[in-house]
């Protein structure tokens, strides 16, 4: 099995490390082609106003001057042109990617791109705590990542789904459990703006991040009720993001 890793925290992200060892438990045959530079929140984003840089690091290891989007595109039709890769494994991302972060998030993107271009794929991110900010505990999605992906792998994922791993901020013997999960819906009253001045006097701004609100309780089967009770969690995306029950009125609507 050829598979191709990416991220979104970019070339030299210590999570890259914990999914290049993921992916060898699964194969010999890996290839790492990651963003040159941080690469977080940039969503799907294509290169197309800039040339690609592509910058070859090592046997197998590339840099990308651009998004996790181009580096899968860049490894698929490109690096591996010969024989395209049977996997694509975005992450591991520092910082859990939950609810309406799967939108924002680089490292789904990167998994989406490989589902876009028929591959099998997951985004696989490892939660932090404010205790563990600074050396989240990698073990986790380092222990319970391999089991997980074989699973998968093995029932096989349907076409136009990706696959989002969720590991909780805890040791791996503290973990109780893994679920399949839906996307859950939290509170967006927790983002900001944030206004400085520079040494002109001019402003400037920067999107922040309130502390999540406590009484906030996320649904039950929800990826976010899931890491809250310290479970890894399975979360099944699919690409068409048609609302059918909508479609149904607004057709009836339009008669």
């Amino acid at each position: 099995m050829r598979i191709l890793c990416t991220n979104d925290d970019g070339i030299h992200a210590p999570g890259l490390e914990i999914v290049e060892q993921i992916a060898r438990d699964l194969s010999d045959d890996v290839w790492v082609v990651a963003p040159e530079h941080d690469q977080s929140g940039v969503s799907h984003s294509l290169t197309l106003n800039d040339p690609l840089r592509l910058r070859e690091l090592g046997p197998r290891h590339f840099a990308v001057k651009g998004t996790p989007t181009d580096c899968v595109i860049m490894g698929s039709r490109y690096i591996l042109a010969d024989k395209e890769p049977d996997l694509v494994l975005s992450g591991v991302n520092r910082g859990r990617n939950l609810a309406e972060d799967v939108v924002y998030s680089g490292t789904v993107a990167g998994a989406l791109e490989g589902t876009m271009l028929g591959l099998p794929s997951f985004a696989l991110s490892q939660e932090f705590s404010l205790e563990t900010g600074d050396r989240p505990v990698w073990e986790t999605a380092r222990t319970f990542a391999p089991q997980i992906l074989r699973k998968v792998i093995d029932i096989g994922i349907p076409k136009n789904t990706v696959v989002n791993v969720n590991f909780p901020a805890c040791a791996p013997e503290e973990v109780a459990g893994v679920l399949v999960t839906r996307m859950g819906k939290r509170n967006l009253g927790f983002l900001k703006i944030d206004e400085r001045r520079d040494g002109r006097g001019n402003p400037y701004f920067w999107i922040g991040f309130e502390k999540a609100d406590d009484s906030d309780t996320p649904g039950l089967g929800t990826d976010l009720a899931a890491i809250a009770g310290q479970c890894v969690s399975v979360t099944p995306l699919r690409l068409d993001r048609t609302d059918d029950a909508f479609a149904e009125i607004l057709t009836a609507r339009f008669k």
